[in-house]
């Protein structure tokens, strides 16, 4: 075990088409080198892994798009988020033109609580766009 400063050298074998492929998303994406990409992986697995522990306190960010002319919309979404079992931490609304809204909301609970209220918002009449990215706290 090392420090949490420390970096710790691993070795690996890989079959050379799989080495190929990481090579090229290593390039595609940008990477500085293969153990950036490689602890990207890591790090996203161990957070799909605490999604999946519903004991766990995660955190998310939904991003919706949605017409603000549908009529209630807005009060719902609100509502929504005033009435959930989940923190709501931030949120950040951007007008994209006359009838369209973009908002961001950071939110932190529970895997099974933040899904859900993902799902209402997501399925509310009006809503043309929801994402939710999945994240924990930080992974070193």
């Amino acid at each position: 075990m090392t420090d949490n400063n420390e970096l710790a050298r691993v070795t690996i074998s890989l079959p050379e088409g799989l080495l190929n492929e990481l090579d090229k998303r290593f390039i595609d994406q940008g990477y500085a080198s293969r153990s950036e990409l490689v602890r990207d992986m890591i790090r996203e697995k161990l957070v799909e892994e605490r999604w999946a522990d519903e004991r766990e306190e995660v955190f998310g960010v939904l991003t919706i798009s949605y017409d603000h002319h549908q009529r209630g919309l807005t009060e719902k979404i609100n509502h929504t988020q005033h009435h959930s079992y989940i923190n709501v931490l931030c949120t950040t609304h951007v007008h994209l033109d006359h009838n369209h809204c973009l908002e961001t909301i950071i939110v932190r609970g529970k895997p099974n609580e933040i899904e859900q209220l993902a799902t209402r918002i997501g399925g509310m009449r009006g809503v043309r766009f929801s994402k939710l990215t999945r994240a924990s706290m930080p992974i070193l």
